[in-house]
């Protein structure tokens, strides 16, 4: 079983050189000392923080300073850039009428991260 995820989650990009942290609006009403997250909290900027810089070549700032520098891979600031929710979340459990976030969601980045829970942020509630 897999840990319900929270706000302070720590996060991983793939193509991100630092943690991230998850931020959950306190919207959704879980008796709980955080708020709980759920697969939709996957907005750029409000839930997603960036992750230090990107060295993702499709990401197009990477790649116009990579091109700049002659081919030498340049990473440049993370802007994360993700539309679609978190996959695949508790098929059981809903928060705010969607699937509860586990760690062992994951979420993609349009320029090719991967980003995936490190540490969900609390370790007593298990879901599936």
């Amino acid at each position: 079983m897999g840990q319900q995820v929270c706000m302070g989650a720590m996060l991983k990009c793939s193509f991100g050189v630092a943690p991230g942290t998850l931020m959950v609006l306190p919207a959704n009403a879980v008796l709980t000392a955080v708020p709980d997250a759920n697969i939709m909290d996957n907005k750029p900027m409000v839930n997603i923080l960036p992750f230090g810089m990107c060295q993702s070549l499709a990401n197009p700032m990477v790649a116009a300073a990579t091109a700049a520098a002659l081919g030498v891979l340049t990473p440049m600031p993370c802007i994360p850039a993700t539309t679609a929710p978190w996959a695949p979340g508790s098929p059981t459990v809903l928060i705010g009428n969607m699937p509860a976030l586990n760690n062992s969601s994951k979420l993609m980045c349009m320029w090719g991260g991967v980003i995936a829970i490190n540490a969900p942020g609390q370790a007593t509630v298990s879901i599936p």
